[in-house]
Parts: structure tokens; sequence; C-alpha cells
């Protein structure tokens, strides 16, 4: 099977996405794959570096233009196999304003938001009803880029001001106070909770990608809780109509799992939380890539 690792990408977690992309190549089984890179520059890229004769993509972009739909429906157009969740699945769960009114429908606890597109539109009434602290972030962002923990009303507007420059939306989300969790589900299947304790206010970005930026564990929670989460991760995979696997996040607080986001292409660098909940179950990251692979493939 010959395999293309698509990477880089033109969004903010460029970065993120070499790093994603370099782990998928290195350790592919080449008993089984011939494995090439391609990274991506720009949007044309898709067009003039992805050719016909590759079996499968495997999507190692992050953000915009990444996990968004848009690459997973031009590859559908060029009837090219692709890793992780399809184009509607993709667009739903990038963005998290929409994300959190299916859950909010579907009576998942989730933080209290708001969204704005102008510093001049900011409902400074509604983030008051929130209390302080807030979390102001992009809408459609990824890896904490540009994500403020604001403990004022007279840091909003710099907060909003700043993410506007790097997304169309911000989102503006009640704290929740608490411990933050990850769940991994493959194929539908629920993997062991990660607990998440940054070296920081909260799991920002050098929490995520420096290697002491965070304590991240396998965690055994008491079976009620652990079952909730479980419970929430499964109904999340159907309302999503998630594929091959997706990254669930959560805070805990008094005992009820609020979730965060979904992320539909998570992360896939030596640090990165998923490999770390297959490892708990015995699948190495060459298995996991297997795995993927297998589940992204019509059925």
């Amino acid at each position: 099977m010959k395999i293309a690792v698509i990477m880089g990408g033109i969004s903010s977690e460029r970065e993120v996405s070499l790093n994603s992309g370099n782990e998928v190549f290195n350790n592919l089984d080449r008993s089984k794959y011939e494995v090439t890179k391609i990274v991506i520059n720009n949007t044309e890229d898709v067009f003039t570096k992805i050719s016909n004769d590759i079996d499968f993509a495997f999507i190692a972009l992050h953000g915009k233009f990444g996990e968004d739909g848009r690459i997973q429906s031009i590859l559908e157009a060029k009837n090219i196999p692709y890793s992780g969740c399809g184009p509607l699945s993709s667009g739903i769960c990038m963005d998290k304003n929409i994300t959190k009114k299916i859950l909010k429908h579907s009576n998942l606890p989730t933080a209290d938001w708001i969204v704005t597109n102008s510093i001049n539109k900011i409902n400074y009434d509604k983030i008051d009803s929130f209390g302080y602290p807030v979390f102001i972030k992009p809408n459609s962002g990824g890896s904490s880029v540009a994500t403020f923990c604001v403990r004022s009303k007279e840091e909003v507007k710099n907060a909003v001001e700043k993410v506007l420059e790097v997304d169309e939306y911000a989102i503006i989300e009640k704290y929740i106070p608490g411990r933050e969790y990850t769940s991994f589900v493959l194929n539908g299947e629920v993997y062991p909770t990660i607990s998440i304790k940054a070296n920081s206010d909260f799991f920002d970005y050098t929490s995520k990608y420096n290697d002491n930026g965070a304590i991240e564990e396998v965690v055994y929670l008491e079976d009620k809780l652990q079952e909730e989460i479980n419970k929430i991760s499964e109904i999340c995979w159907r309302i999503f109509y998630c594929k091959a696997y997706v990254r669930i996040d959560m805070i805990i607080h008094d005992g009820v799992p609020y979730v965060l986001e979904l992320n539909t292409l998570p992360g896939l660098t030596k640090t990165s939380l998923i490999p770390r909940s297959a490892a708990a179950k015995g699948l190495n990251f060459s298995v996991l890539l297997d795995k993927i692979i297998e589940y992204s493939l019509p059925q």
C-alpha cells in the first residue's frame, strides 16, 4: 500500500503538524507500506503534490485547511481514502460554537459561552454573568494557540483583539475549575483516560508541546465517574458521526465531566496524548497507526 503522509499546512498549528507528520512517517511499518511525505505550504499544493496513484492519505494536518473538512472533501473528490473523520464531522468539530450547540442539545455538560467577531460586539453583560476568569480563544483553532485566561473585564477587549488576528470568531467561555482529562476513542471503543496536570495556569501551547510542560498519565477513576466519561465519549462519537479515531477533552468539576471540544485529528507527536492511551492497552505507536489506517479505509 502506498501511503502519503500529509503535513505542514497553512494554519497557526503548522509546526505541530510537521512534528506529527514526521512521527507518523518514521513509525509506519515499512514491511506493510510504501511511505512518502507531502508537505503542504499553500492550498494549491493539495492539487499539485497529491498524485492520484497513492492508495491512502494519512492526514497529519492540524487547524485550518486540515481539520476543517476541506482537504477531506478534496481527497474524496480524488477518490483517495484518508485517515480520520469525514468532511461533515471535521467541519462541525472544528467549530467550537457549533460543537457546543450540539452538545447542549444532546444534554451533555459543556461550559456556557458566547462568540463575537468584533471588539465592538462584545456582550460584557453576558461575560459578567459568567464571572471571572473566562477563557477567550479562537472559535476554530487548536493547540491552545492564542488562548487567554482573562481575569478581569479590562483584559477582555485586548484578548478578543488578539484572537481575531488569527480567527474570524472569538469564543468567550465560562471558566470551569477542575482537572482536565482526555478520552481517546478508536473505532467507537473508548480507551483509557488520560489525566492532564499542566505546570502552568492552564494546558496552554507550551504545556502541550514542551517535554516538561505537563504531567500526563493514564488514570483509572472510580467506577461511576469512569462510566460517565465513557458514556459521554460514546455519545460524542455517535452524535458527531466520528470515524476511525477522535480525542475528546473534558474538565471534571464536582464529579461532572464537562466537554471542552472534540479533536478529529489529534496530535501524534512523541508527547501527544492518544499514543499514551493506546500504549496502556498494549498498542505501540506503529500498531496504533495500523489501526487508524484499517478503521479509516472503506468497510
